[in-house]
């Protein structure tokens, strides 16, 4: 099939992509409710923990910065093996503990779930099957309304996880502004699918392999490109702390090298964009969501006046690039080699 083609024929990610406004106007109107009610009964945890695998996991993060940064609770990320392969009990008694799953049936994960319910944890299982094992395990359970996804490639099922849990970090911390800034989310998203990002293509295929970089949110937001990277487009990419990547990495930036750095509007913007030039000064092809930068390459972005969606609309801008940038490659970004849709792990 010659590119053309390729790049004609329509495909399931794109257009879930495209409903990611939708499904997350579905989640704020019918889903809610329900979590502030969840809110409620979560009462005053201790801590944090999840429990994920993927594309979930990296929503894990994402919330796990926000349970930190803004609520001031440790949130630890559960090891599923340390349950279903070891044997293990973590004590768990005093967390909230959020599992993440779109299908809500690795028996890994929901291992750890059974064992903290039981350990009278209030777990809080996020799934976009309402009737699944995961939602019955929990102490309570949140649909994402993302309705069906068919692309192996999770898209608006990532971005809903994450704002349900964003839901229910400012519910249960009673944080109006952020409410507010999450109820102006799905117009940020329409107007970030149209960012273009496609300067990146070229550095990125002549040398088969990039860094992605970003800080706090951001990093979990670099953490899922990467996986993205390898998953429909057969690339190599590693996500790193935007501080971490000074510390070793770094050392291979040069002769056109390529660095995706997300950049957001908070505290760690201007560490960032110091990063990204000093890169570029190294000779890397750096490009930056920031207006910080003045040697790297600046990408267009959505902003949104608040941190935490500032980052998370980021995504959506990257999943439109992403997916039209494996169609450019020639792979069909609906059903990347070697992977299912669902995928049990023990």
């Amino acid at each position: 099939m010659s590119e053309a083609s390729t790049l004609a024929t329509p495909t399931h990610m794109r257009r879930e992509i495209e409903e990611i406004p939708d499904a997350a106007r579905r989640l704020l109107a019918d889903g809610h409710p329900l979590i502030r009610d969840i809110a409620k009964k979560a009462g005053a945890p201790v801590f944090l923990a999840s429990v994920a695998r993927g594309s979930s996991d990296h929503a894990a993060t994402f919330l796990k910065y926000a349970s930190e940064i803004y609520l001031g609770l440790a949130m630890a990320s559960l090891g599923p093996s340390v349950s279903s392969v070891y044997g293990g009990k973590v004590k768990l008694g005093q967390a909230l503990v959020i599992a993440i799953s779109q299908s809500g049936a690795s028996p890994d994960s929901l291992s750890v779930v059974e064992s903290a319910t039981k350990q009278g944890a209030f777990t809080v299982g996020f799934t976009n099957t309402s009737d699944s094992k995961l939602a019955r395990l929990s102490s309570a359970a949140i649909d994402i309304c993302a309705g069906p996804e068919r692309s192996v490639a999770a898209t608006k099922t990532f971005v809903n996880s994450v704002l349900a849990g964003l839901l229910l970090l400012a519910e249960i911390g009673g944080d109006k502004e952020l409410l507010d800034a999450l109820a102006a989310l799905p117009e940020h998203f329409e107007k970030a699918i149209d960012k273009d990002w496609r300067a990146l293509a070229q550095p990125i295929e002549q040398r088969g392999s990039l860094y992605v970089i970003g800080r706090g949110p951001g990093l979990a937001i670099a953490n899922e490109a990467a996986l993205k990277f390898k998953e429909t487009c057969q690339i190599h990419a590693e996500a790193y702390s935007s501080a971490e990547v000074m510390h070793g990495p770094v050392s291979i930036v040069e002769n056109g090298y390529p660095i995706l750095a997300l950049g957001v509007r908070d505290a760690a913007e201007e560490g960032l964009a110091e990063a990204a030039d000093r890169m570029a000064d190294q000779g890397g092809s750096v490009f930056a969501t920031t207006d910080k930068v003045s040697r790297a390459e600046k990408l267009a972005f959505q902003a949104t006046g608040h941190p935490l969606t500032d980052a998370l609309v980021q995504i959506v801008s990257f999943y439109a690039f992403i997916e039209w940038f494996a169609r450019h490659r020639g792979f069909n970004p609906d059903v990347p080699k070697h992977l299912k849709k669902v995928t049990q792990t023990v």
